[in-house]
């Protein structure tokens, strides 16, 4: 679908810091009807800036938008997300899709009930450097993740684990679809009251285990995926946008014995194995913007009737892991 011919009109709930970007994309698709925002000057800034109505009210977005963006706090999420999907409106939730799992439940069973699309705004699902791998990972066996930020004073209503650490809770449940055996979880808050750092381990009744680090006071910013599997290593920046595939033989193993114990060449200058033992490849990725794949998949899918990609369900299996690491990680006892 090019910018500029799709037919549906889509408002924009919300737009701050994250929904004034839902508002530029949907803007160049030629699809934003309409802005809210409970903020007067920023509705009044972003629906000038795009040349479409704003308002206030959200309430006034009903006839006349096809689809909605909604990007208000998450304690404002099953609120103002119900009101759309009671009224058939299709709705994209951003993250986590609500406050609390029974909201979300209720959000996912109104969608259905009312067959209309709920989509949950987990962008990393569309990053590059994710999809060009969630095809290639067979059986993932080790999953190791670092997610790490500096400080901002957005998101300080919620935890850093379902600000940050949920965007790999999802990927990782989309990549291992095994259920959850066990978690094990550590945090600590430091500034507003809600844990701003956290590391959980995550065992699948399939034998994979999964470690995930997420921190938001971090001096730098981090946002590293590797995956081992039964017959390759896969690293992922969805930051820089980069993705490495390694791949063995069971062969690999004989061909490196044989090498001479001082040997103290990498792998990849190991010119005297084989080719054919194994590779190291580079995926070449689309220099392309994950929330614009994201929008436009969700416009796509309303436009022709289809499932979301990443439907409510998976933003409710999304938050049940978060709960879960929450739950241990506040059981900690320090000693």
């Amino acid at each position: 679908m090019k910018p500029g011919t799709n037919p549906l009109r889509v408002g924009v709930v919300g737009v701050g810091h994250l929904g004034k970007q839902h508002a530029r994309l949907y803007s160049a698709m030629g699809a934003l009807a309409v802005v809210a925002d409970s903020v007067p000057e920023r509705a009044a800034e972003i629906g000038g800036a795009y040349s479409v109505p704003h308002t206030t009210d959200y309430r006034e977005l009903f006839g006349k938008v096809d689809a909605v963006s909604i990007a208000v706090p998450t304690v404002d999420h099953f609120r103002v997300a119900r009101e759309f999907l009671e009224r058939g409106i299709p709705a994209l939730v951003e993250k986590p899709l609500a406050k609390t799992i029974a909201e979300a439940e209720e959000l996912v069973r109104l969608a259905r009930a009312r067959k209309v699309a709920l989509q949950v705004g987990h962008v990393e699902r569309f990053n590059p450097a994710v999809t060009a791998v969630l095809d290639v990972v067979r059986r993932p066996r080790f999953i190791e993740v670092h997610r790490l930020s500096p400080f901002r004073f957005r998101s300080s209503d919620i935890d850093v684990v379902m600000d940050l650490m949920i965007h790999d809770l999802d990927i990782v449940l989309h990549l291992v679809r095994s259920p959850l055996a066990r978690i094990d979880a550590v945090g600590m808050a430091l500034l507003f009251g809600k844990e701003d750092m956290a590391n959980a381990r995550l065992e699948f009744e399939d034998g994979c285990v999964a470690n995930l680090t997420a921190s938001r006071i971090s001096d730098k910013t981090m946002r590293k995926t590797r995956i081992f599997s039964e017959d390759c290593y896969v690293t992922i920046d969805t930051l820089s946008k980069e993705a490495w595939i390694y791949r063995t033989t069971p062969q690999l193993a004989d061909a490196l014995a044989r090498l001479p114990r001082d040997c103290d060449l990498s792998l990849a200058d190991l010119a005297s194995i084989p080719k054919d033992l194994y590779s190291i490849q580079e995926v070449k990725l689309p220099d392309e913007e994950p929330l614009a794949k994201e929008l436009q998949s969700f416009v796509d899918c309303v436009a022709g009737g289809a499932e979301p990609l990443v439907p409510g369900e998976h933003g409710v299996r999304a938050m049940k892991a978060a709960e879960q690491v929450l739950t241990e990680m506040r059981a900690h006892r320090w000693k």
